[in-house]
Formats: structure tokens, C-alpha cells, sequence
């Protein structure tokens, strides 16, 4: 199990590198409970979030490079 300050600090990463900013309101009320951007919820909820956030910028990213390899192979054929 992951302790409250670890799973902020996991959630802050996840949440500026898909965002590019810091959430509102993100803070400990004990070692199981959290508050993140007014909501209350319990650690491993957290930790659920931060997976998904992470599972959405990793999206994003493969997006990307997917474009950009149809724009290099479109430039490549010579069209």
C-alpha cells in the first residue's frame, strides 16, 4: 500500500505531464484520506486516477507519433 504523500506525488507527475500545470487543491487529510481539487476521496482511489491519467497522456503520445509517421511516410512517397 502506498502511503498518502506518495500517491500526491504520483498524482502531481501524472497530472502536470498530461496537463502542463499543477492541479488547484491537492492535499492530505490523513494517511488514507486525500483531497484533490476539492474532492474527497480515500488513497487508492487516487492511485487509480493517477493510473488512469497516465494511461490517457501514453494515448496521446502513441496519437502523435502515429501522425507523425503517416506525415513522414506521406512526404516520402513524394505526394
Amino acid at each position: 500500500m502506498v502511503n498518502s504523500e506518495k500517491a500526491m506525488l504520483h498524482y502531481l507527475e501524472a497530472y502536470a505531464q498530461l496537463y502542463k500545470r499543477q492541479p488547484k487543491d491537492l492535499r492530505a487529510l490523513d494517511h488514507e484520506w486525500v483531497v484533490v481539487n476539492g474532492a474527497r476521496m480515500r488513497v487508492t482511489e487516487l492511485e487509480y486516477l493517477t493510473h488512469q491519467l497516465q494511461q490517457e497522456y501514453k494515448q496521446g503520445m502513441a496519437e502523435k507519433r502515429s501522425m507523425v509517421n503517416r506525415l513522414l511516410g506521406w512526404f516520402r512517397s513524394g505526394k
